[in-house]
């Protein structure tokens, strides 16, 4: 669940009827969609709130997989590395989300006293 492999395995996934993963990858398919939807809009409340609600998405399979096979399967460099810089990274991108969104009001304030 790595790199290229994830993206392969949501696809086929998708198509995969009957299986409870389907779920979790029409969640993290849908969080993609959204994060491209969105991706160079204004940093509003909504839009802050839909980028925590997307790394949700996208982590929701993630976790879903951590928690059906024993946590020692998952005890290597090729899984741990990708997976702490996606939530290093998403978690870094939220942070200037609200950043950006707080600055916002911050001008918006000043502008209007």
């Amino acid at each position: 669940m790595i790199g290229l492999p994830f993206f392969i395995w949501l696809l086929f996934t998708l198509v995969d009827f009957g299986n409870t993963d389907q779920l979790f990858a029409f969640l993290s398919v849908i969080g993609l969609t959204i994060i491209f939807m969105k991706l160079n809009s204004t940093r509003t409340l909504q839009i802050v709130l839909i980028d925590i609600v997307c790394f949700l998405l996208l982590a929701a399979p993630i976790v879903r997989r951590l928690t059906l096979v024993p946590i020692e399967k998952f005890n290597y460099l090729a899984f741990i590395i990708p997976m702490v810089i996606f939530v290093l990274l998403y978690s870094m991108s939220i942070y200037f989300s609200i950043k950006q969104y707080l600055q916002i009001q911050k001008v918006a304030v000043l502008r209007k006293g």
